[in-house]
């Protein structure tokens, strides 16, 4: 505004394109953008009605109003289906545009809204959840009680998904060598469209393989046992054994198969009754092993890492910068507490009880 005299005030002028551009971009409907996408992407109103959870009546009456409202035609008839016009084809590349800002607003927004009540939310590996987090947690809780932590287990691969797509705040991933840490194991699907720099990678501790064995097995008093040394053995593994298989090709011989479980505690069972061997991480060994069973550091096969991911948007939140802290303390306790190799411990414990 500007004051030309006492008491007399000029509003400041708006240039007629501006109104004109205000008004056509104000009255389209933000689920007519959606059904415009959803047709280019579809190929046929009821497919698209499938894929945006409308009805094909709806989609047909939004499309014709937005026809309405931009005032040239949008799709024909082709077919079964429809064939965007070249306007069609245009107008659904803005409205893919206009989503995914708007879904990018609503992700970061929520994690505002999450981090201002005092939240913070973790998908973590199994190992992780097992033997870092408790502990961190716990000193989260002492240092903040402020802050609530959701955690979520699931694999390296799904946690980063969830990072990416903001439905989690920290991913906390196991990483071979050689992979990029923002592209965890074999199966990761990173957005080929996403900019490195998105994600924070903060390492947090090397986790090395070991092989279950019974506490009476001939190999149980060695200190580590390299894998071509167990090309005789039966296994229990898990269904995701591809990395181990391959490793196993490495050192001259293919595993054989005694029984397959997800589960590393039913794994751990199935070692004790002398059904097979198994392969475990450091981290996921229990604090309290059975004493018919004996972990060693496999040779053969490196070590895995293990990284916490973020989002460059998040790393100064409070709530996330409280729990990193807690996190690394908590490493910092699991080195302490395990001078020597953690598989180790579980032979300790079986010559004890022995």
């Amino acid at each position: 505004m500007s004051v030309e005299g006492a008491g007399t005030i000029r509003p400041i002028r708006i240039f007629p394109a501006c109104i004109n551009t205000f008004y056509s971009v104000h009255v389209l409907d933000i689920h007519q953008l959606a059904v415009i996408a959803g047709v280019a992407r579809a190929g046929s109103y009821t497919a698209a009605a499938e894929l945006l959870g409308y009805t094909q009546p709806a989609v047909s009456y939004r499309m014709r109003s937005l026809e309405r409202t931009i005032g040239v035609q949008l799709a024909v008839r082709s077919g079964r289906g429809v064939r965007l016009t070249p306007a069609g084809h245009r107008l659904a590349q803005h409205a893919e545009v206009v989503l995914s800002a708007l879904g990018a607003v609503e992700d970061e927004f929520r994690t505002y809204a999450a981090h201002a009540r005092g939240m913070v939310r973790v998908s973590a590996i199994h190992s992780a959840c097992a033997s870092l987090l408790p502990g961190a947690v716990a000193r989260l809780r002492s240092a903040r009680p402020d802050v609530q932590v959701v955690l979520e287990r699931a694999t390296s691969p799904d946690a980063y998904r969830a990072l990416r797509d903001g439905t989690t705040d920290v991913a906390l991933v196991s990483v071979r060598d050689g992979a990029r840490p923002d592209d965890p194991g074999t199966d990761a699907d990173p957005d080929p469209g996403a900019a490195e720099a998105e994600v924070v990678d903060l390492p947090l501790i090397s986790d090395p393989r070991c092989v279950l064995l019974p506490v009476d097995h001939p190999l149980a008093d060695l200190r580590t046992i390299p894998l071509s040394a167990l090309a005789d053995e039966s296994w229990v593994l898990d269904e995701d054994r591809d990395e181990f298989t391959a490793a196993c090709a490495r050192a001259g011989f293919e595993p054989r198969t005694a029984a397959i479980t997800n589960d590393p505690a039913t794994a751990h069972d199935l070692v004790a009754h002398g059904v097979g061997a198994a392969v475990a991480e450091g981290l996921a060994l229990p604090p309290r092993p059975d004493p018919r069973v004996v972990a060693r550091p496999l040779r053969g096969w490196p070590p895995r890492r293990v990284h916490a991911l973020l989002r460059a948007g998040t790393t100064r939140a409070p709530a996330v910068e409280a729990l990193l802290t807690a996190l690394r303390e908590a490493v910092d306790d699991h080195r302490a507490a395990n001078g020597d190799p953690a598989p180790l411990r579980l032979a300790r414990a079986a010559e004890a009880a022995g």
